[in-house]
């Protein structure tokens, strides 16, 4: 088992949530190389390298790493802003997206700083006005796109407080990713509100992403280059998962080699993983 390959590296980095003796004596019962862990420059040195962005990433995670506010890294998720107009937009202005950083951001060389065009609306009516314009989701998207700085964010979360924007727009910008929590809460609190958020990739943090998404080792392998993409945030998930891997797996090595089996062809999250790992593990020692 090669640190290269995706297992290893998300077998390596829950690794790195256990003490140092049982992750050696496991990486010498599986046959872990590459290193006893991926340092940061090698991350870094990865990343400097053509890297495949994993599927069917929540939009939520392109934030956290938008959040170092780190042109190289700006960079590198440029192309998986998709859809997201706004974020593009905040990008090509060089505006940052750490909590409590106002000054502009000089656009990474790899960066195509070209700005979406500027929506007809938002010309005629300004940036309160285009929102209250939007009739289909189409102009809903092309006016929260115009939302980029903490400013215009508590125009739109007084302007709805005052009146209630159009659903189309409240739509479009509770599925930003930089949607502050408290203007979102604003939008809606109904369960299904809720589910269509997760399914547009919202979450509430790394934790949540650790803890309920899949497959594990899809999810480990994005989080083992955490401290080079979001290292102001990986502490989350680790603090989530440390838990369940002391509970489950322990200093057993048996428990961590099933886990090793098991994570690359299992299908649920990091939280089923570890379970499975721990009950495979006491179910062999029964017999």
């Amino acid at each position: 088992m090669h640190h290269s390959h995706p297992e290893s590296r998300a077998l390596g980095f829950l690794l790195g949530l256990t003490d140092e003796e049982t992750a050696r004596r496991v990486r010498t019962r599986v046959g872990l190389t590459g290193g006893a862990r991926e340092t940061s420059a090698s991350r870094r040195q990865r990343l400097n390298r053509p890297w495949t962005w994993p599927p069917d990433v929540p939009s939520s995670v392109v934030l956290w790493v938008l959040q170092e506010d780190d042109p190289q890294l700006n960079a590198v998720v440029w192309q998986y802003t998709g859809l997201d107009t706004g974020l593009r937009r905040a990008l090509a202005r060089g505006i940052p997206f750490g909590p409590g950083r106002e000054r502009p951001l000089r656009p990474g060389s790899r960066l195509p700083v070209e700005e979406p065009g500027i929506p007809e609306s938002y010309v005629r009516h300004g940036l309160v006005g285009a929102l209250r314009a939007a009739t289909t989701m189409a102009t809903g998207r092309a006016a929260a796109s115009m939302v980029l700085t903490p400013d215009d964010w508590a125009s739109v979360t007084e302007a709805d407080a005052e009146r209630a924007l159009p659903g189309y727009a409240r739509w479009a910008l509770s599925v930003r990713p930089d949607c502050p929590p408290a203007t979102r809460a604003g939008f809606g609190a109904h369960p299904k509100f809720a589910h269509r958020l997760r399914g547009a990739g919202v979450l509430d943090g790394p934790a949540e992403y650790a803890l309920d998404h899949g497959p594990a080792v899809r999810v480990l392998d994005l989080l083992s280059m955490g401290g080079a993409l979001f290292p102001a945030r990986i502490g989350e998930a680790e603090d989530a998962l440390r838990p369940l891997a002391g509970r489950h797996l322990g200093d057993r090595v048996e428990a961590w080699t099933a886990l090793a089996r098991l994570i690359g062809t299992f299908r649920g999250t990091a939280r089923e993983l570890t379970a499975a790992a721990g009950a495979v593990a006491r179910n062999g020692a029964r017999r």
